[in-house]
């Protein structure tokens, strides 16, 4: 039997690997549903996000009324999926929710794959996941496959921007279930100043180090700008798969002495560390680091790949072509060299994102989905 309309919903929120922006988003979520006096949970990988992810969700956990529950999920299809599937069948009918919702295109597939009890919608949110997998890869072609064959088994799609949906769109096909676009938030503290820090470098990047974030290929727009006269320093703020690889990729392009490391660390604080932040993503969605930017009023050029034109909005000059370090290295001399331009364009910006990119509203549209596709399926 579906909720009344002024009942509280029982929310289950699944995801794969708790770091990075999915997780931010996924957290965002709960306590702000949480707020909202609905009972959340979490369902999220125990094999991967360190102590950091540890700390958020037992910091997190007494405010979630069906708690925070963690099993081995991997990234790649594996014979041990079927011990996560048997825990999340039987956390399901433990929990009994409301509402199911699959972030990423893993724990996409565990929350549209089970048989549902009667009463409980299934979303979906594919943060990019298997849309980054070109069509005419095997990897492409087996993910296109599964998400097709699960498509119609969705009460409720939920894209962070129209660049996801269009694109899911386009590779894989129009659901028969609800569509909604949602942009991802940040909240009202995250739009106060930030002091730069007196060691501050010219460039910084803050993310993940992972193939589609595109580290790499700042590092080389650096080591072009050095060969033109440019003696620009970087700092890079973050961690992941390819930390060993940039740092080789650093000392042989002779640039130890122009680009240091300083690990993960808060958005802030990495924002702290640079003039200028560059986000060399071959691939996005919306990503929250270029929000967070924004709202912090920090200079900022980024990739024109995914969901980033549609947070820019009218300030496509600060946008460089996705994957060439050319592009790269133009659009960071052109904001050093007229850096005046490049603070007008964040305080615009910032403007911008805190009329249409806030938590509220993010929180706000997603109940607003999940009503809509209970009501849309009363016989769920």
């Amino acid at each position: 039997m579906a909720p009344q309309p002024n009942q509280p919903l029982r929310i289950l929120h699944a995801i794969r690997p708790p770091v990075g922006g999915i997780f931010r988003h996924v957290l965002d979520l709960a306590h702000g549903q949480a707020d909202r006096g609905h009972h959340v949970g979490i369902l999220a990988d125990s094999l991967t996000g360190g102590e950091r992810a540890d700390q958020a969700l037992a910091e997190l956990s007494p405010r979630l009324k069906l708690g925070v529950h963690r099993v081995a999920i991997h990234r790649e299809p594996s014979p041990a999926d079927m011990l996560a599937w048997v825990h999340f069948t039987r956390l399901i009918r433990r929990l009994k929710p409301d509402v199911l919702h699959g972030h990423g295109a893993k724990a996409g597939v565990f929350v549209r794959a089970m048989t549902r009890g009667r009463g409980i919608i299934c979303v979906y949110t594919p943060h990019g996941g298997s849309l980054h997998y070109p069509p005419n890869t095997f990897k492409g072609a087996l993910y296109g496959r599964i998400e097709r064959a699960l498509m119609n088994r969705t009460d409720l799609f939920l894209f962070e921007s129209a660049y996801a949906r269009d694109t899911y769109q386009r590779m894989i096909g129009v659901p028969t279930g609800l569509v909604r676009c949602v942009f991802n938030g940040v909240t009202a503290n995250e739009f106060d100043p930030i002091a730069l820090a007196e060691d501050a470098t010219d460039v910084v990047y803050v993310g993940e180090f992972r193939h589609i974030k595109g580290a790499d290929l700042l590092v080389d727009a650096v080591a072009r700008l050095h060969a033109d006269g440019r003696p620009v320093t970087l700092t890079l703020a973050g961690d992941g798969e390819e930390m060993s690889t940039l740092t080789t990729q650093v000392e042989k392009l002779g640039l130890s002495e122009s680009v240091r490391f300083i690990g993960h660390v808060k958005a802030r604080h990495g924002f702290s560390k640079g003039r200028l932040l560059v986000v060399p993503s071959r691939g996005d969605s919306m990503p929250y680091v270029v929000i967070e930017a924004g709202a912090a009023g920090i200079p900022m050029v980024a990739a024109n790949v995914g969901g980033i034109p549609e947070i820019f909005g009218t300030h496509s000059e600060a946008l460089f072509a996705p994957g060439v370090v050319g592009a790269i290295a133009d659009a960071i001399e052109m904001a050093i060299e007229d850096p005046d331009a490049a603070s007008a364009r964040a305080k615009s910006l910032r403007e911008r994102i805190f009329l249409h990119f806030s938590q509220k509203a993010m929180v706000e549209g997603v109940l607003a989905g999940y009503r809509d596709a209970i009501e849309a399926n009363p016989t769920r």
